[in-house]
């Protein structure tokens, strides 16, 4: 099998990814012998798109599973899909009202079927997606939040809690969508800062004359009002306190009270208390008994409580209320004023407070285990600083809302006698009344909450309750991966639902992902159009460079800035890898198969050189991975791959290559050695090229059982022994040290890339140049590595342990190349001023997360190293140009 002139990534994605499939390589057997690593993959909405954050996600994910699958690990990577309820129910009513139609002239049955419709039609689009990005999971065990095994948990769930009294049916404030028409969780609802106005309203005493002025941001909730309350040590009302009210455009009377929670410095210190609309006015009725009177219906139009205005959108009820108090003299006036104001996180429609009956599940209890156990470390957040806001939301948890008033979902499994009234719960749909033995038996009509179910997932997908094989085996998972913006949504529930019915974590480690932003650091939204599409990214630059980009970017705590000159570096990356295989393949004509290893003694110092660097990024990466360091890991493939590899040993290697013999011999079998545990560590971030050029050769590999392809090769281990001495290490770091310099003096002394020029050097062991004279020589395109015997025209970079110099060329202009010098140098200052100034800043280091101070601190040390570099030129190209001054003189 010969490489063509260029990757394909399109082909080679396609084929190797299908042939992976077929060949059984992702499927898990609990049966299988050896240490167990299982992901449960957050499961995406049937209704989602694949965007940036699912593909971040899984990268991570599937670097991750790939690597522990080829260490030996008995690994289940498990992929699914959300129901979604409220989401999916939202996008088949769009599609009805393109017909003219709507659900409830379908019916409840006949829509649930038409959803059901539309998923078997749009469902599985996302995970063909995430396929297409090389997502190595187990495709076998599919499952969905609503197949049945799921809903068995489901309902086994709600009833166990209710039969402990932690769910319980109450009348309670709650948020209502009247677009969805539905119940949400605090959590569903999004706080949006609004331009809206204060409106002051004379509310006239009932006996006699005057009146108390209340300021609201809501006139049309008058219309509900019981009493206005005061704080009871605000002069301005004490002697009011019991006197009445009369609600104006309505005549109800109500009633002055004091309490301690009034805010005197808001409006005019008096407030209007509607408690079946506010959450703080609901507890305010509690304490006094007040009456609650709704006085919107489910859509938030005006009901048959709010006398002349019925039938109105609250919208418009505010509008005429307003016109109707400014006719009776009752407006006093109106002011500016900005506020806070909750939409449904699905729809963006205006959130009602409202007074409803729903189903609740009591929290504290639940909340306290997971936080001892995440106190305790047998769950560990990554970064650790999220541990702080698990904490923070779970110490003020409310109990939850669970009920929904939708039709697509799990339905609650409660039923009510329509004969005696009597409501019960039970895992299956009985036929007679327990309490009256009558048979006219109907089910409530709501569904749990989508995260319900969720909650669920790590247990209910391996097969719990039942006590399954996968469930034994795989249970508790070892990793969670997922955004931060649902750690109350789901790590948390499923942290409480786990130890609550398996007394064990669902997960050891939790791992939060990055935001990801564009290139500006904005964060990506539709609004602004700066939204960037994966499988567009996938299609020009292939899903290679996208997964290694992400990886390169997850740096943990720190947003992924995303930009198209990365991909393209990625992409650049692959090619280069591509064309180092390429010139491997040209290079191995009638050479044997597998290539035998040489003795020691054949190796060169830079052959022993490169595999200690392998064993080295072995080590790193390996680290780098298991502490959830993607970054890092890519970072360190990189640079070893790209520099060491390609850019220094390929290039050494080319000499031994043409001689023939044991040298020859020595290289090839060294390119092929480090090819092949190259290529393994870097397939879990790029699989598709690895493999494509593993393949090539793979003949070469000396390997007793050698795997037929990469996912399920052994994952490279360092060597038992380091290869190279400590001496030969120093001197080819010394080399490269060198190599460097010179390279860099060539650029300051406008030598061209490719002309050969002569260089000098002044060190203290002259025996162990010799043994890099020559790979210098090779590396820095030299004429010669003379001892130091120039005159004026060398400029010299002085080094730890020698001074390195290169002549610059006839003519060369020493004044004008002193003048970029100073012009770098007084940027690097300036930027070395501004990192000094952070470091030395008691604010910044003090709010700054650990990683940004580092990286702060390793660039002002870098930044230090470059101004005495520049200095020392500068000085030099002063000297030289001074001289030349003289001469000319």
């Amino acid at each position: 099998m010969d490489l063509s002139k260029t990757f394909d990534s399109k082909s080679a994605e396609e084929r190797w990814f299908q042939l992976w499939i077929d060949l059984g390589y992702f499927k898990a057997d609990p049966a299988r012998p050896g240490k167990v690593f299982s992901v449960v993959i957050p499961p995406p909405n049937v209704t989602g798109q694949l965007h940036l954050g699912h593909a971040l996600n899984v990268s991570l994910q599937d670097i991750i599973v790939r690597t522990r699958r080829m260490q030996g690990y008995n690994t289940l990577w498990l992929p699914g899909t959300d129901h979604a309820g409220i989401a999916t129910q939202n996008a088949v009513e769009k599609d009805l009202a393109k017909e003219g139609k709507d659900r409830h002239q379908l019916g409840r049955d006949a829509f649930v079927d038409r959803v059901w419709e539309w998923r078997e039609t749009y469902g599985d689009r996302i995970l063909n997606q995430l396929r297409r990005l090389g997502a190595s999971c187990d495709w076998s065990r599919e499952r969905f939040t609503l197949d049945a095994g799921l809903s068995q948990a489901v309902t086994k769930v709600f009833v166990d809690l209710y039969n402990k009294k932690l769910i319980y049916r109450a009348m309670r404030l709650i948020n209502w969508c009247p677009r969805c028409e539905t119940a949400l969780s605090d959590l569903e609802v999004d706080h949006q800062d609004v331009q809206g106005s204060l409106w002051y309203i004379r509310y006239p005493f009932a006996e006699g004359s005057g009146a108390i002025t209340i300021a609201t941001t809501r006139p049309e909730t008058m219309l509900g009002d019981t009493a206005v309350a005061v704080n009871p040590d605000d002069e301005r009302y004490k002697s009011y306190v019991g006197k009445l009210l009369r609600l104006p455009l309505v005549g109800r009377e109500i009633k002055i009270i004091a309490d301690a929670a009034i805010d005197r410095e808001f409006g005019t210190g008096a407030l209007k208390v509607t408690p079946a609309h506010d959450p703080v006015d609901f507890e305010l009725g509690k304490r006094h008994g007040l009456e609650q009177i709704s006085i919107f219906d489910g859509t938030a139009h005006i009901n048959e409580n709010g006398g002349p205005y019925r039938g109105m959108s609250r919208e418009d009820a505010r509008k005429q209320i307003v016109k109707d108090l400014e006719l009776a003299g009752l407006l006093e006036k109106i002011e500016p004023h900005k506020h806070a104001v909750g939409v449904c996180s699905r729809c963006d429609s205006v959130v009602e407070p409202m007074l409803s009956e729903q189903w609740f599940l009591a929290m504290r209890a639940m909340a306290d285990r997971a936080m001892e156990a995440v106190r305790k470390g047998d769950t560990t957040f990554h970064p650790k600083r999220w541990e702080n806001v698990f904490f923070n939301w779970l110490e003020n948890i409310h109990d939850w809302c669970i009920s929904r008033q939708l039709w697509w979902g799990h339905r609650i499994p409660a039923y009510r006698c329509v004969r005696c009234d009597h409501l019960f719960v039970a895992a299956e749909r009985p036929s007679r009344c327990p309490e009256c033995d009558g048979s006219d038996i109907v089910q409530d009509d709501d569904v749990l909450d989508t995260w319900f179910s969720s909650g669920l997932w790590p247990m209910s997908t391996l097969g719990w309750p039942e006590n399954t094989a996968d469930f034994a085996r795989y249970y508790p998972t070892s990793l969670l991966l997922t955004g931060f913006d649902i750690i109350f949504f789901w790590v948390a529930r499923m942290m409480m639902f786990g130890l609550e019915f398996t007394d064990k974590v669902p997960f050891k480690d939790v791992y939060i992902t990055p935001l990801v932003r564009d290139k500006d650091g904005k964060k990506m939204s539709k609004t602004k159009g700066n939204v960037v599409d994966p499988l567009e990214l996938m299609n020009q630059y292939g899903a290679d460079a996208v997964r290694f980009t992400l990886a390169q970017l997850a740096a943990q705590g720190r947003d992924v800035i995303l930009s198209h000159d990365r991909f393209a570096a990625s992409r650049a990356f692959a090619n280069k890898i591509w064309n180092a295989a390429r010139f491997v393949m040209m290079n191995l004509e009638d050479a044997p198969q597998p290539l035998p290893r040489p003795q020691n003694d054949q190796l060169s110092l830079a052959d022993r050189w490169i595999l200690s660097r392998l064993d080295d990024t072995i080590r790193e990466v390996t680290h780098s991975i298991d502490v959830y360091e993607f970054n890092v890991a890519a970072m360190k493939l990189y640079q070893f791959i790209w520099h060491e590899f390609c850019d220094w040993y390929i290039e050494l290697s080319k000499e031994p290559l043409k001689a023939g013999g044991e040298r020859q011999e020595g290289a090839r079998w060294v390119l092929i050695n480090v090819f092949d545990k190259m290529l393994r560590l870097l397939h879990p971030f790029m699989p598709f090229v690895s493999e494509e050029i593993w393949q090539v050769i793979r003949p070469y590999i000396d390997e007793a059982n050698l795997a037929a392809h990469l996912p399920i090769a052994k994952y490279p281990e360092p060597s038992a022994m380091n290869p190279l001495s400590a001496a030969e290490e120093i001197a080819m770091n010394h080399c490269i040290e060198a190599t460097e310099a010179i390279n860099s003096l060539r650029s300051l002394l406008g030598w061209h890339p490719g002309q050969r020029v002569t260089a000098v050097i002044k060190a203290s062991d002259a025996k162990e140049l010799e043994s890099w004279r020559s790979y210098a020589t090779t590396l820095a395109k030299l004429e010669a590595l003379n001892p130091d015997t120039s005159g004026d025209r060398a400029v010299f970079s002085h080094l730890a342990w020698a001074d390195v110099g290169v002549d610059a060329p006839d003519g060369f202009d020493f004044e004008l190349a002193r003048q970029i010098v100073q012009k770098k140098l007084n940027e690097v200052s300036k930027h070395l001023a501004q990192h000094e100034a952070r470091l030395n800043d008691p604010r910044f280091m003090a709010k700054a997360d650990p990683e940004t101070r580092a990286e702060v601190a390793q660039r002002f040390e870098e930044l230090q190293a470059q101004r005495k570099l520049l200095t020392e030129q500068l000085r030099q190209l002063e000297e030289r140009a001074r001289k030349k001054k003289l001469v000319i003189a």
